[in-house]
């Protein structure tokens, strides 16, 4: 990841796969704790809301724009561990990239933030941030049918 995020949470690791393993699952629990970019923006250009009916989650993504790029983005919602921590990374990647860019991500670059394997049925929580996203740009832009 590279960011301030990573340096922030990743800390000290014991090294090792299964030592990797265990420091992105303390990530993705800090990051459910102490979320990331949650809360509201006052007159977002862009505003999105999904739920994963299978678990219940509920993610809302807002995002303010400076021309064609992401100025700030915020998110709120409930959801378990895993839907939350995708959201906290997701706002942290964007922000400062073109809505291009942002409609590029693909479920590799979460699952590749997030760090770990996981079934399908976490896969669709994990993913949910990134459906709202892309759902709420193709709202802005008009097209609606490419979600």
């Amino acid at each position: 990841m590279g960011n301030r995020l990573s340096s922030k949470l990743l800390g000290e690791g014991k090294g090792g796969i299964q030592g990797m393993s265990e420091i992105y699952t303390r990530m993705i629990i800090d990051l459910y704790r102490n979320p990331l970019n949650y809360g509201e923006i006052e007159k977002p250009d862009i505003k999105a809301k999904d739920t994963n009916p299978i678990c219940g989650d509920i993610i809302e993504i807002q995002i303010k724009l400076n021309k064609d790029i992401i100025k700030d983005v915020k998110f709120n919602g409930k959801g378990c561990a895993i839907s939350m921590a995708s959201a906290s990374l997701l706002t942290e990647m964007i922000k400062g990239k073109s809505i291009d860019e942002s409609l590029k991500m693909d479920k590799n670059d979460i699952l590749d933030a997030l760090g770990i394997k996981m079934s399908l049925v976490r896969l669709k929580c994990a993913l949910l941030p990134l459906r709202t996203l892309k759902m709420g740009i193709y709202s802005y832009l008009g097209k609606s049918d490419k979600v």
